[in-house]
C-alpha cells in the first residue's frame, strides 16, 4: 500500500515520524516532489481565494500525489498540541478542504484528529482510527509509533545542537553527520514557520545564502522548549496558535541576546498570526535597538529582490559591528 506525505507544512518537523510509522507498518511511503512554480500554480487553480500561501502550496503536492497513483495520502487534522493552545483554523479544516475541493482526493485522504498536551504526538491513540484503512491492529500501530518516536526525537534532539531541519533530517534518514559552521562573524535569528523557511521555493533558499555570506543562522526549533516557554512569562495573555508562540518566544530570545546581531522574520502572504507577531517585533526591535527586517513572500516573489535585500542587511550589520569595534579602540 502506498501512502503519500506531502512535503509542505508540518512535513518539515514530523516528517521523521510519519514516516517510520507508517514504513514500519509495512506501508510505501511516497514524498511529494520539491515546492515549483508549476506546483504551487496547480495548487492555486485548485484553492480558494482568500486562503494563505503555504495551503496552496499544501494542495499542489496533494494533487501531486493523487496524479502519481497513491493509495491514500496522509493530511492530519492538527488541532493542538498544547493544554489552552491551538493551530490555525486552517491546519484544523485542511483534511475538509482537502477530500472536497481537490479532484480525486474523496476517500484517499487519511486524517486523524491530533490533540496532544505536548509536540510528541507520537500517542497511539491519536492514530487507532487509521487500522481499518490500511489493516492494521492496535498493537501493530502502538509498535510502529514506538519506533517513530525514537527516530523523531533523534531528529528533533539534533536540531536542538544547532543544525538546520535539512541538516537533522538527512542525519536521521542516512547516518550523514551535519558539517559544523565555522568562524561566523555574524549571528542572525531567523523567525518563520518550518514550512516557510524550509521550502527552498518558498524562502528561496534563505538559509543557505545568509550560510554562504558567513552567517550564523540560529531558528525557533534549535532551541529549548522550555527556554521558549519562558520567553513569554512576562505576557498576561500569550497567542491561541502554540507554533506563533514559538516563534515569538524566539523572537524575544533574538532580541535579548547580545551575541545575535540581527533579527530577520520571514512570513508568506495571507498569514494572520504572523501579521500580529510581525507588528510586535517591529516594535520591539526598536526599544532593543537590534536590526530586524520583514521579508514577505507569495508565489510572485523574485528571488533577485531577497538576495539583494538579505545582502543589504548583512552588510549593514557587518558596517556596524566594524564602527563599534573602531569606537571601542
Amino acid at each position: 500500500m502506498k501512502v503519500g506525505i506531502p512535503r509542505a507544512l508540518l512535513f518539515y518537523y514530523y516528517y521523521p515520524l510519519w514516516k517510520t510509522f507508517f514504513e514500519e507498518l509495512g506501508c510505501e511511503v511516497v514524498t511529494s516532489g520539491n515546492t515549483t512554480k508549476e506546483l504551487i500554480d496547480k495548487g492555486i487553480k485548485a484553492s480558494v481565494p482568500e486562503i494563505c500561501v503555504p495551503i496552496k502550496i499544501l494542495n499542489g503536492h496533494v494533487l501531486e500525489l493523487l496524479d502519481s497513483g497513491v493509495d491514500y495520502v496522509f493530511i492530519p487534522r492538527m488541532m493542538s498540541i498544547r493544554k489552552g493552545e491551538f493551530f490555525c483554523p486552517k491546519f484544523m479544516g485542511l483534511p475538509d478542504m482537502v477530500r472536497h475541493s481537490l479532484p480525486g482526493a474523496q476517500g484517499k485522504v487519511l486524517y486523524p484528529k491530533i490533540s496532544s498536551l505536548s509536540d510528541d504526538i507520537s500517542d497511539d491513540a491519536l492514530y487507532l482510527e487509521l487500522g481499518e484503512a490500511l489493516g492494521v491492529s492496535h498493537k501493530q500501530i502502538k509498535e510502529a509509533l514506538k519506533e517513530g518516536r525514537e527516530v523523531w526525537k533523534k531528529f528533533r534532539n539534533k536540531s536542538k545542537e544547532g543544525h538546520t531541519i535539512a541538516e537533522a533530517m538527512d542525519y536521521v534518514m542516512t547516518g550523514k553527520e551535519p558539517e559544523k559552521q565555522e568562524d561566523c562573524t555574524i549571528t542572525i535569528g531567523l523567525m518563520g514557520y518550518v514550512y516557510d523557511v524550509y521550502d527552498e521555493f518558498v524562502s528561496m533558499g534563505i538559509v543557505d545564502k545568509l550560510k554562504d555570506m558567513g552567517v550564523r543562522v540560529l531558528t525557533f526549533e534549535m532551541m529549548d522548549e522550555e527556554m521558549l516557554d519562558r520567553e513569554l512569562d512576562f505576557m498576561k495573555k500569550r497567542l491561541f496558535w502554540t507554533f506563533s508562540n514559538k516563534l515569538l518566544a524566539a523572537g524575544y530570545k533574538f532580541l535579548k541576546d547580545k551575541n545575535i546581531d540581527g533579527v530577520i522574520h520571514v512570513t508568506a502572504f495571507g498569514c494572520g498570526p504572523d501579521s500580529l507577531i510581525g507588528k510586535l517585533m517591529e516594535i520591539d526591535s526598536i526599544e532593543y535597538g537590534k536590526p530586524f527586517m520583514t521579508i514577505r513572500v507569495d508565489e510572485h516573489t523574485g528571488e533577485n529582490h531577497l538576495l539583494t535585500r538579505i545582502e543589504a542587511f548583512v552588510d549593514m550589520i557587518q558596517r556596524k559591528k566594524v564602527k563599534s569595534l573602531k569606537e571601542a579602540e
